[in-house]
């Protein structure tokens, strides 16, 4: 029997025809990129995030870089992050022109740990990053306490975190922008590229809007230097027909998380991931810890079972960071996660 690590044909399947005759609205109508289908997703997807305003962008990289534009971070600048994380949080970090300040990890929840936030703080730091790695929302209250001390935004990265809550509030709604991904393996997954920004403020909305618009405030009007990252009416479609079935899918994959606790509670040496407290995890990803990893995956896989690595290599160490100077024992959790993580399968449709 195998098992993928991943199914996407599998999660399609039901939703195809309906899938099939909204796309073609898209090409009757025409309305290729922002319009009437990508503002109805807007309105969707900000009532989900339970926020005021959500704008679609082209990806959820463009939604990190946006945000970070729209606040006025800029060359000099720093904005404080995780190592254990994708790159992109970084790479955003990096074109808006700003220097990445990393804080380690929580041992226990794998997301930024607040008790070592205050000391990367400096008179430079103009944001902070936390990620929601693998569907499991930080401690967003404690970061935020030290970030209106300082007076410092925070941005969320929930790119992993699609209906993720932390005492009762959905990702993406705590900070004054949450950044969302819905690349195609995402809880929330397009048929391409695709991301968006939720926020409460208008200010930031408004900014947003005209950023990704090539700065434009009606055509052919630029007040500033922009982008060109609209989200496009086909993945406007797709996300609002799947964002109907997310919240199964959340439960769904909670299920699973609970069963494979259930299984592997006995193995000896095997760690599974944990949820920190009052937070609802949607199991983006299911990472387990492991001494030997190459020989466990070996094993997984000589039995059928799909698995893979999130993240093999955390952003301090990775070649193109070299620059800042950071060297192994500079955060040793994120490290210690690096060298041990395996993500198990993990979808909806998973039997």
């Amino acid at each position: 029997m195998e098992v993928p690590y991943l199914d996407l044909k599998v999660h399609h399947a039901p939703l195809r025809e309906e899938l099939r005759v909204a796309i073609e609205r898209v090409i009757e109508e025409g309305a290729f990129s922002g319009g009437p289908f990508v503002e109805s997703f807007e309105s969707a997807f900000s009532s989900f995030c339970q926020v005021e305003h959500f704008l679609g962008v082209g990806s959820g990289t463009d939604a990190l870089l946006l945000s970070l534009l729209a606040l006025g971070v800029a060359p000099g600048d720093e904005v404080v992050t995780v190592p254990m994380t994708f790159v992109a949080t970084v790479e955003a970090i990096s074109h808006a022109g700003a220097t990445p300040v990393f804080v380690d990890i929580d041992e226990t929840t794998y997301t930024m740990d607040p008790l070592k936030l205050e000391a990367a703080i400096s008179s430079r730091t103009k944001a902070i990053i936390p990620v929601h790695l693998f569907g499991q929302m930080a401690d967003m209250r404690a970061i935020l306490e030290i970030a209106e001390r300082y007076g410092i935004p925070v941005v969320e990265d929930a790119a992993q975190a699609h209906g993720a809550e932390y005492q009762g509030c959905r990702a993406g709604s705590l900070g004054v922008a949450g950044c969302f991904s819905f690349y195609p393996g995402k809880n929330l997954g397009a048929f391409g590229e695709g991301g968006g920004i939720t926020t409460n403020s208008p200010i930031l909305a408004e900014r947003v809007k005209m950023l990704r618009n090539h700065g434009q405030t009606e055509k052919f009007n630029h007040k500033v230097i922009g982008l060109n990252s609209r989200m496009d009416g086909i993945q406007a479609v797709v996300l609002e027909i799947k964002l109907r079935h997310l919240e199964e899918a959340c439960r769904l994959r909670a299920k699973h998380a609970a069963y494979y606790g259930v299984a592997l509670d006995h193995v000896e040496g095997l760690a599974l991931p944990a949820t920190g407290g009052q937070r609802r995890h949607v199991f983006h990803v299911y990472a387990v810890r492991v001494p030997d990893r190459e020989g466990f995956m070996t094993y997984l896989r000589s039995e059928g079972v799909g698995c893979a690595i999130h993240y093999p290599i955390p952003v301090h160490l990775q070649e193109a960071y070299g620059e800042l100077g950071l060297r192994r024992g500079s955060f040793p959790v994120s490290e210690a996660c690096a060298d041990e993580f395996v993500s198990l399968p993990m979808f909806p449709e998973l039997t």
